[in-house]
C-alpha cells in the first residue's frame, strides 16, 4: 500500500518562539512516519543519511546529505530511513507570517516571499548551498530569542538569493482548504488510500462525506485545485513509483497492481505526473542507487 493518509498536523513551537526547531541524532523509527501536511513551511537538513524524498507527487531516493524546503500544506512523509555515522536530521517548521501579517509585504522581503512561493513545488538545494547553510541550520537550536530569529533570517536570505537548487515540481498537491475542512479532506484521502487500486465512483466518495456529487465535485476542486479523477490517478502513479523503486515487478504488472486497467492510459498518466516514462523512471532510480 501507498504511505498512510495525509493527515493534518497541528504544530506548536516552544514558548517564546515563533519557529519550531527539532534535531534527531538517533535512528528514526520509520513506523512512526506518516504522510501529513500543515500550514507551516518546513526546512529539512540531513547531513549524513539515507532515505526517500516523498513530497506531493515527487518520490526519489537520497544516499548522502539533503536540504529541502517544503511549502505550506504540501503533503510529505518522513525522510531519513537511516542516519549514517555522525548523522543528524534537523527540521525547522514555521509559518510564512511568523514575523507578522505584513512581514512579506515589506519591500526588503520580496526575495523571501518568492522563495516561499517556489516552495509550493518543493525545493531541493544543491551541494554548495548545503555546505554553506547546513551547519547554520544545525546550530540554530543553540540560539534563543532574537538571536535565533536573526540567524534564521540570515538562512532564509541566503536561500532566497541562491540559484543552486532544483524544483521537485510537486505542486498541485498542496491543500489550500481552510483548516476546518481538514477532517473532510482526511476522510477523502483515507478512502482513496484504501481503495485506489479499484474504480472509485463519484457517488461512493461523495457519500463518504455526506455530499451530493455536484457539491462534492465543486468542493474538491476548490480544496485541491484538481478533479477527483486527477487525484486518484496521481495516487496510482505515486504508488507505481514506489513499486518501480522497491519491487522487481514488470511495468505491465505494476500498471494493473496500481488500479489502471489500460496500459497506454497508465503510460500517459505516468508521464503527465512525473515527466518521464515508467521505464525511464526505473532506469534513473537504478543509476541513483548505484
Amino acid at each position: 500500500m501507498i504511505n498512510k493518509k495525509p493527515t493534518f498536523r497541528k504544530l506548536t513551537p516552544s514558548f517564546g518562539s515563533s519557529i519550531l526547531v527539532k534535531q534527531h541524532i538517533d535512528t528514526i523509527d520509520r513506523n512512526g512516519a506518516y504522510w501529513h501536511f500543515h500550514p507551516e513551511l518546513e526546512l529539512v537538513y540531513v547531513n549524513k543519511g539515507q532515505g526517500k524524498t516523498h513530497i506531493g507527487n515527487h518520490l526519489s531516493y537520497f544516499n548522502n546529505s539533503q536540504l529541502i524546503l517544503i511549502g505550506s500544506n504540501l503533503p510529505h512523509n518522513g525522510f531519513t530511513d537511516r542516519l549514517t555515522a555522525n548523522g543528524t536530521e534537523t527540521t525547522i517548521q514555521f509559518r510564512s507570517d511568523f514575523l507578522g501579517n505584513d512581514f512579506l509585504n515589506v519591500p526588503e522581503m520580496a526575495a523571501i516571499a518568492l522563495l516561499f512561493d517556489r516552495a509550493k513545488k518543493g525545493i531541493r538545494f544543491k551541494v554548495e548551498t548545503k555546505r554553506v547553510i547546513g551547519p547554520k541550520i544545525e546550530q540554530l537550536s543553540q540560539y534563543e530569542g532574537l538571536e535565533r530569529m536573526l540567524v534564521f533570517l540570515e538562512i532564509l536570505n541566503y536561500l532566497s538569493n541562491t540559484d543552486d537548487y532544483m524544483l521537485l515540481n510537486a505542486d498541485g498537491f498542496a491543500f489550500e482548504a481552510e483548516s476546518q475542512d481538514s477532517s473532510k479532506i482526511d476522510v477523502i484521502f483515507k478512502y482513496v488510500n484504501n481503495n485506489f487500486q479499484r474504480h472509485i465512483t463519484l457517488d461512493e466518495i461523495a457519500d463518504r462525506v455526506s455530499m451530493t456529487v455536484p457539491a462534492f465535485c465543486r468542493y474538491f476542486k476548490r480544496a485541491t485545485g484538481k478533479t477527483f479523477t486527477q487525484l486518484v490517478n496521481e495516487y496510482r502513479v505515486v504508488h507505481a513509483t514506489k513499486l518501480l523503486n522497491e519491487s522487481q515487478m514488470s511495468i505491465a504488472d505494476i500498471c494493473f497492481e496500481c488500479g489502471f486497467n489500460n496500459f497506454s492510459h497508465f503510460n500517459k498518466q505516468f508521464n503527465e505526473v512525473t515527466g518521464k516514462s515508467a521505464s525511464q523512471y526505473r532506469k534513473e532510480i537504478k543509476l541513483m542507487i548505484q
